[in-house]
C-alpha cells in the first residue's frame, strides 16, 4: 500500500514559481507510474503531468509544457512539480498520483490508471 502527501502549495503572485512536493511511503516507489493532477472550483480533474513506470517517459498537459517540469527521486521516494511563470488559470489543488501493477501507459492521463492519491495542496496565483 503506497501513501502519498503532498507539500509546498501556496499562495503565490503570477509570474512566480513554485515548487510541490510528493512524499512516498510504502511499496516499491521506482516501480509505480507517478502523475499531477490538479482541479479548479467548479472544473474537473485536470492531467497536469505523468512520469511513467521506471521514468521511461515524461508527459506534459498542453497547458503547462515549457513552464512545468516533473521529476522524481526514487532513493527519497518523493516525486516533485516545480512550477514557473504561474498565472491565474494554475490556481487549483495539486495532487500527485500513483499507478502501479494494472497501469496501462498509453493512458498517463486517465485518472482511473493510478490507484493511490495523495490528498492535494492548494495552490493560489494572486495576480
Amino acid at each position: 500500500q503506497l501513501r502519498l502527501v503532498e507539500s509546498g502549495g501556496g499562495l503565490v503572485q503570477s509570474g512566480d514559481s513554485l515548487t510541490l512536493s510528493c512524499q512516498a511511503s510504502g511499496g516499491t516507489f521506482y516501480s509505480y507510474a507517478l502523475a499531477w493532477f490538479r482541479q479548479a472550483p467548479g472544473k474537473g480533474r485536470e492531467f497536469v503531468a505523468a512520469s511513467t513506470r521506471l521514468s521511461a517517459s515524461t508527459h506534459y498537459a498542453d497547458a503547462v509544457k515549457g513552464r512545468f517540469a516533473m521529476s522524481r527521486d526514487n532513493g527519497r521516494k518523493a516525486v516533485y512539480l516545480q512550477m514557473n511563470n504561474l498565472t491565474s488559470e494554475d490556481a487549483a489543488v495539486y495532487r500527485c498520483a500513483a499507478g502501479g501493477a494494472r497501469y496501462n501507459a498509453d493512458y498517463y492521463s486517465n485518472p482511473s490508471e493510478y490507484e493511490y492519491w495523495g490528498q492535494g495542496t492548494q495552490v493560489t496565483v494572486s495576480s
